[in-house]
C-alpha cells in the first residue's frame, strides 16, 4: 500500500500540513522557551557550529551526497542488518572526519527548498536525522542510553542538532516538524512550528511509515538504512514490513496483539482502532501473524511491549 503520492512536486504552501490552529503562536513559543529552560538546552548550539562554511561540495548535491556517505559509514561500522554501531570506530575513521568536514560544513547553507519532489526532501531528512544521532551520540559521549542525563530523552533530542540553510534544526524538528507534518511531540500541546516559523516552509504531509526509518539510537529502533528519492516507495515499504515481522506478536491464546511502544506514542499517525489493524495487515507479510489478525484482529487486545533505551553500541 502507498501512503501518499509521492511523485508529488514540493509546494510546501500547499501541501496538507497541521498547523498552529488551536493554539497561537504565543503559547507554542512560551511552551518551547520553558522546555529549553527546562531541559537545560540552548537554541545556540549545533554539532556543525564550528566547521568552515566553505565547502568543496556542491550544495545543490548535498542530499545524493549524504546518502552516499551514510552509507560508507554503515558499511565501515555497523552490523549488516543495521541494528548495531561501532561508534569508537567511526569516530577514529577518515570517513567520518570527511563526513563532518565536508557534507555538515555544506549543509550550513544548504536550502532543502532545492529538493523538487517530496520524496526527495523525505529521503534526505530521513538520512539526515540517522547521521544526526550518529553524529550526537559520539559529540556528546553517550556511553550507555540516549536517555542519561537531565530529563533524559528530552535532553539528548532537543540538544542534538545541526544549522541548515541558517536555521537550527534539532532531531525533534527534523522529525516532529518536518516528517510528522507539524504534528507535536505526543508528550505536548500544539503543534511543533508555530505559523510564523521559517521552517514550517520545509515541512512535508505525515507518511508513517516514516516512523520504522528513523534510528534513534536505542536497541528497540527501527534499523538504520539509507534513502533515495527514486526508490523511497519500496524502501519505506520494505522498512515497514521487516519491523512489523520483527516486533509484531499475536497470541490467540491470551486474545493479545503486542505490538512496539512506537504504536503507543504516535497512535494518532495511525489513526488508532480498525486503521491500525488494517494497516498492520496491509504491511505485514503474508504469513501466520497476517493470518491471524485479518480473521481475530479486531478481538485483540493491544500490549505494548517495554522499549529498549539502551545504546545500540557494536
Amino acid at each position: 500500500m502507498t501512503v501518499g503520492n509521492t511523485a508529488d512536486v514540493l509546494n510546501t504552501r500547499s501541501l496538507p500540513i497541521v498547523q498552529s490552529t488551536r493554539l497561537g503562536d504565543g503559547w507554542i513559543q512560551l511552551r518551547e522557551l520553558l522546555l529549553n529552560l527546562v531541559s537545560g538546552v540552548s537554541h545556540g548550539p549545533v554539532i556543525n557550529d564550528e566547521l568552515a562554511t566553505e565547502s568543496p561540495t556542491p550544495k545543490a548535491d548535498l542530499a545524493s551526497r549524504l546518502k552516499i556517505r551514510l552509507a560508507k559509514l554503515k558499511a565501515l561500522a555497523m552490523d549488516p542488518d543495521g541494528l548495531k554501531v561501532d561508534y569508537e570506530a567511526l569516530y577514529n575513521s577518515e570517513a567520518y572526519t570527511a563526513y563532518r568536514q565536508e557534507e555538515l560544513a555544506a549543509l550550513q547553507q544548504f536550502d532543502p527548498q532545492q529538493l523538487l519532489s517530496v520524496e526527495a526532501s523525505r529521503a534526505f531528512w530521513i538520512n539526515l536525522y540517522n547521521a544526526l544521532v550518529i553524529d550526537a551520540v559520539i559529540s556528546f559521549d553517550v556511553q550507555k542510553s540516549v536517555t542519561e542525563g537531565r530529563l533524559g530523552m528530552m535532553t539528548f533530542f532537543r540538544q542534538a542538532a545541526y544549522m541548515v540553510s541558517g536555521q537550527r534544526m534539532s532531531l525533534e524538528d527534523i522529525e516532529h516538524g518536518i516528517l510528522r507534518g507539524n504534528r507535536g511531540n505526543p508528550y505536548v500541546l500544539g503543534a511543533h512550528f508555530p505559523a510564523s516559523d521559517p521552517r514550517l516552509d520545509w515541512s512535508l504531509p505525515l507518511d508513517p511509515r516514516v516512523h520504522f526509518a528513523l534510528n534513534c539510537g536505542g536497541r528497540s529502533c527501527p534499523p538504520i538504512r539509507t534513502y533515495e528519492a527514486e526508490k523511497l516507495d519500496q524502501q519505506l515499504d520494505l522498512a515497514t514490513h521487516a519491523y512489523l515481522n520483527a516486533e509484531v506478536e499475536v497470541r490467540p491464546d491470551q486474545k493479545e496483539l503486542v505490538l512496539s511502544q512506537i504504536f503507543r506514542w504516535y497512535a494518532a499517525d495511525f489513526s488508532g482502532g480498525d486503521n491500525l489493524i488494517q494497516f498492520l495487515v496491509d504491511y505485514l507479510p503474508d504469513g501466520e501473524k497476517r493470518r491471524l489478525l485479518l480473521s481475530s484482529g479486531h478481538d485483540l487486545r493491544i500490549v505494548y511491549k517495554p522499549y529498549d533505551w539502551r545504546l545500540n553500541v557494536l
